[in-house]
């Protein structure tokens, strides 16, 4: 493997994936087999300035400088040679937020991150004329609340763009962006793979008593779908990802991608009646369509595979958090009694005897809002345990109870898609970290959304490795297959990882379970309003 991933590197055959995640930017570097063969990363944090989540430039630039020198040290160290050319590259970031530039190519205000929560009038007004979910995090909320805000900066605007679309654009000197990516700032026709017309007309005549000299179909980024050229490395561009100078210029960039299309990707999960649960410290599942939904809903936001079939996403700020905490609450007692803890064996001991207690959780009950909620209406979150006097209090039901809670507004989103709009899955893939502890996580999550869950040992690798699968997909799909079809074939070649298919009872019991969490939802807003 050392010798074969080495001429691989020296050859100018590897390539490049990175992503821009909350806390921490990755690279990773894979063979044309897709193996990954050296890695890097740099940790950061956002920032909250004048009551905004942000990221300053310098700190985006001297991150992706850090994690690339971090690349090359990892090489140096297994094959003791530099990093001079490569087959592609990939840059993929958090999605949505508000980039927005002048004409001299100057930040007009500092980036504004998915985060913010600011935008709830815009994105209000914009679901309503746009008769379509608008999410507070996309970028035209951003941008309709900074003209609502009478902002100043707004009439200097030239280019309008996320995270990833605005590191691709001063690596290649090109305005594009993914379409999954693209799917986060303006909803996508599906007929023409591109920005609404007819919304974007809208937009228009909504602001034109503003006076703005520019259209929205200037100022935002070309749409591409994945395999699209989307331009070279420049001398500059070279420069700016490799201080050492070492990175020669002229590599070919795929379109950039927001996270949620690098995580479809890295699941196998694009084409449609597919799908894919992240579960870590937030949740999120993407199911990818046939068909468009009968009508918008508020806790679903319709975006795109990065070849452009529609996806609705549910979004759950709160997953494994407050679990965790308790896990530490019985690490705390296990030290209390002076023995040895191994967090890994907490973790598989309680998570498996959780699946011992009763399908229903015994009656327990418990709310996991370490933040708000938007899925069930809550801007503010109290963790909060529930229980009657005659509810079964084990530790079986107690941490199946919290397992549950886990997964249970996304259960609540999904319904929807289920139910009432009566969505045909057939996989779905997890991946995060709820699904460390061997098929616990997978169990519960396949009786919440009463459908067989599959984890595979890949899906670890997470969202660089997916962007650099983008990479690999521009160069290297000589057959022009689907990106679907080039996953399945080239990729995963029939790697489907481990299904656990739900049970009647377990189905049942979480079905039962959510029927008392949605009745005591006023116990968790009360406790909202009272600490």
């Amino acid at each position: 493997m050392g010798i074969d991933a080495k001429s691989i590197i020296e050859n100018g055959k590897a390539i490049l994936g990175i992503e821009f995640g909350s806390t921490r930017i990755k690279a990773v570097l894979i063979d044309p087999e897709h193996r990954p063969i050296a890695q890097g990363s740099h940790t950061w944090e956002n920032q909250l300035v004048d009551g905004l989540w942000t990221y300053s430039i310098e700190a985006i630039w001297y991150g992706l400088q850090d994690c690339y020198a971090d690349l090359r040290r990892n090489v140096r160290e297994q094959y003791d040679i530099e990093i001079e050319t490569l087959a592609a590259i990939g840059v993929s970031a958090m999605m949505h937020g508000y980039m927005a530039f002048n004409k001299n190519q100057e930040i007009l205000v500092p980036f504004r991150t998915w985060r913010n929560t600011n935008t709830g009038k815009a994105a209000a007004e914009l679901s309503e004329l746009f008769v379509f979910n608008i999410p507070l995090r996309w970028s035209i909320s951003h941008l309709y609340q900074a003209i609502l805000d009478n902002e100043e900066h707004v009439k200097d605007i030239d280019y309008l763009t996320t995270l990833a679309g605005y590191i691709h654009w001063f690596l290649t000197g090109e305005r594009v962006l993914g379409i999954g990516d693209a799917s986060g700032m303006l909803p996508i026709d599906p007929q023409t793979r591109n920005y609404s017309s007819a919304m974007m007309d809208k937009f228009d005549k909504l602001i034109a008593g503003k006076g703005y000299e520019w259209k929205l179909a200037d100022i935002l980024p070309k749409v591409l779908l994945a395999g699209e050229n989307a331009g070279f490395l420049t001398p500059e561009g070279a420069k700016r990802l490799d201080v050492s100078g070492h990175l020669k210029a002229g590599i070919p960039v795929c379109p950039p991608e927001g996270d949620a299309g690098t995580g479809m990707v890295a699941t196998n999960a694009v084409k449609p009646r597919t799908g894919n649960v992240s579960a870590g410290t937030s949740s999120f599942s993407m199911i990818v369509l046939e068909k468009d939904l009968s009508k918008p809903y508020e806790v679903i936001d319709i975006v795109t595979t990065p070849d452009g079939n529609p996806v609705a996403m549910v979004h759950c700020n709160n997953c494994t958090s407050d679990l965790n905490a308790w896990v530490n609450l019985f690490k705390e007692y296990q030290e209390l009694l002076g023995v040895p803890v191994d967090m890994n064996e907490v973790f598989e001991k309680l998570y498996n005897h959780a699946l011992t207690g009763a399908p229903n959780c015994g009656g327990l009950l418990s709310y996991n809002y370490i933040s708000g909620e938007p899925v069930t209406g809550l801007a503010e979150g109290r963790p909060l345990f529930v229980r009657s006097a005659n509810d079964k209090f084990t530790l079986a039901n107690f941490m199946r109870a919290n397992l549950y809670a886990a997964v249970g507004v996304l259960k609540i989103g999904n319904d929807i898609l289920f139910n009432e709009e009566h969505i045909k899955v057939d996989k779905i893939t997890g991946h995060g970290g709820l699904f460390k502890t061997k098929g616990v996580g997978q169990r519960v999550l396949a009786a919440a959304l009463n459908s067989p869950i599959s984890v595979m040992e890949t899906a670890g690798e997470g969202g660089p490795w997916g962007m650099a699968i983008l990479g690999s997909y521009l160069v290297n799909n000589t057959a022009k297959q689907s990106l679907a079809d080039f996953l399945e074939e080239k990729v995963f070649a029939g790697n489907t990882g481990t299904e656990i298919a739900p049970t009647p009872e377990d189905v049942a019991g979480f079905n039962d379970y959510i029927k008392g969490y949605k009745n005591c939802l006023p116990v968790e807003e009360a406790a909202v309003k009272f600490k």
